[in-house]
């Protein structure tokens, strides 16, 4: 979502450079640039000046920290102010926590991928915050809605009310908390109607919902390709219902990013989680500090690490560890490799985590990182158990048969063997340097720090 943005942040930035300080052209003309990136990425007015001023205040005179440059400086100016743009590097993700059941309303415009935030809400609770989950929908207006709830409830596991829709939301909403109260639920989650915000009848019912249920948190989903024009409907919700938090749905689709870098600044509410793609899975706690390194390119080192948690176990990492800096890693290791890696997520968001991906992606520009893990994959599956355990085995004839198996060349298989060996090579040169030893020490390291387990590749 922020690839133009973090462009042309970035090209700005290297054209501050060199000198003992910042002097106050280059901080005028780097802000201007700035400033025009922002409103091109659609963020408020307001907060694009606020920002630039903070920053020229900071900036001018500063004298340059050992061993940055001016241009690198600013940047550190700059990502503290994201930080607290978007939050303060103290937020925290809403626990959930109180008398059972805790409600949480889910409110939003139609269309803005609120249902499908509930299905993604109730997976995160019960899954990472291992709480007991019920759905309500309350969605009265749109018998579709509630279809579509029970179906993604279904899919992940977690009990959905069949709503009486037909009797109206505030009588699905009496019902609905008697029967969290009978079965002990931690947490219910409320999907109310898609409604635009001059729909007075609509956002008046939104009220007398929210009177009888007394919700605990009251999101409002945000679709991050409305524009700066989103904040005006958040105004209007929070006026209605006071929201306790809001929730940016598809970061992973072709919006500028201006929502993500205005909301909290101009509606006072926290942004508590953020969508990333269509999979109920596919939901992240909303980090201000992670956003903006995102933002400047910088990557994502901690969510890649509790990706990776979820992935791998530290007793596989350490096995991992042992085979790669052992020199007995198979072909067979690697392909559980690519797998963990995938079911990461969507191998480009993962990519961009680590830092310096970013750039080097926009380098391999045609090539599609899912598309070559299956060629790959292809190959490795189209081998005999002796051929992936032993590839010193694979002559011509195997590798023609390899390669009409899997739909590749001959010369495929080649070039993926020999990238092969030279990084297994590699990897059993790093533990006779005694990389390995120290690769087990970081897995049980982060894993008594509760960091996660060990990224999948080590």
């Amino acid at each position: 979502m922020f690839d133009r943005l973090t462009e042309r942040l970035t090209t700005t930035f290297k054209k501050l450079s060199g000198g003992a300080g910042l002097t106050e052209a280059q901080v005028d003309e780097g802000l201007k640039e700035i400033r025009r990136s922002l409103l091109e990425a659609d963020v408020h007015f307001r907060v694009a000046r606020e920002v630039c001023d903070k920053i020229r205040e900071k900036a001018l005179g500063q004298k340059v920290w050992e061993k940055l440059s001016p241009g690198q400086q600013v940047v550190q100016i700059f990502h503290d102010e994201l930080v607290e743009v978007l939050g303060g590097a103290e937020q925290q993700p809403p626990k959930f926590d109180g008398k059972a059941p805790v409600v949480v309303l889910i409110a939003g415009l139609q269309g803005s991928g609120k249902t499908t935030f509930c299905a993604k809400l109730a997976l995160y609770l019960s899954k990472k915050l291992k709480k007991t989950v019920g759905i309500l929908p309350a969605d009265c207006a749109r018998p579709a809605a509630k279809e579509q709830l029970l179906i993604l409830a279904k899919r992940i596991g977690v009990p959905a009310y069949d709503s009486p829709i037909e009797k109206g939301a505030v009588e699905v909403a009496r019902q609905g908390l008697a029967w969290a109260q009978k079965e002990y639920f931690d947490v219910l989650i409320v999907d109310t109607a898609g409604r635009q915000q001059i729909d007075t009848e609509l956002m008046d019912e939104l009220g007398q919902v929210e009177a009888l249920l007394a919700p605990q948190e009251k999101f409002l989903v945000l679709d991050s390709m409305i524009g700066s024009q989103g904040l005006d409907v958040a105004k209007t919700f929070h006026e209605k219902v006071k929201l306790t938090g809001l929730i940016l749905a598809k970061l992973d689709g072709d919006s500028r990013g201006g929502v993500a870098l205005s909301a909290r600044s101009v509606t006072g509410v926290p942004i508590c989680f953020a969508g990333l793609g269509e999979k109920p899975e596919d939901l992240e706690a909303f980090h201000p500090s992670r956003m903006a390194q995102r933002i400047l390119g910088m990557g994502d080192v901690m969510t890649l690490i509790e990706k990776a948690k979820e992935s791998i176990s530290e007793e596989d990492a350490m096995q991992s560890a042992e085979k790669m800096f052992g020199g007995s890693f198979t072909l067979d290791d690697f392909k559980d490799h690519l797998r963990r890696i995938q079911s990461m997520g969507p191998l480009e968001g993962i990519m961009k985590m680590i830092p310096g991906m970013g750039q080097a992606m926009k380098q391999m520009q045609g090539m599609e990182p899912e598309k070559e893990f299956k060629r790959i994959e292809a190959m490795i599956n189209s081998m005999t158990k002796e051929e992936r355990r032993n590839h010193g085995v694979l002559n011509g004839s195997r590798r023609m048969r390899i390669a009409q198996g899997s739909g590749t060349t001959v010369a495929e298989i080649n070039r993926f063997i020999k990238q092969f060996v030279e990084t297994q090579k590699m990897m059993k040169q790093f533990g006779k340097m005694g990389l390995g030893g120290k690769a087990k020490s970081m897995a049980k390291m982060m894993k008594n720090r509760g960091g996660g387990g060990f990224p999948p590749g080590f």
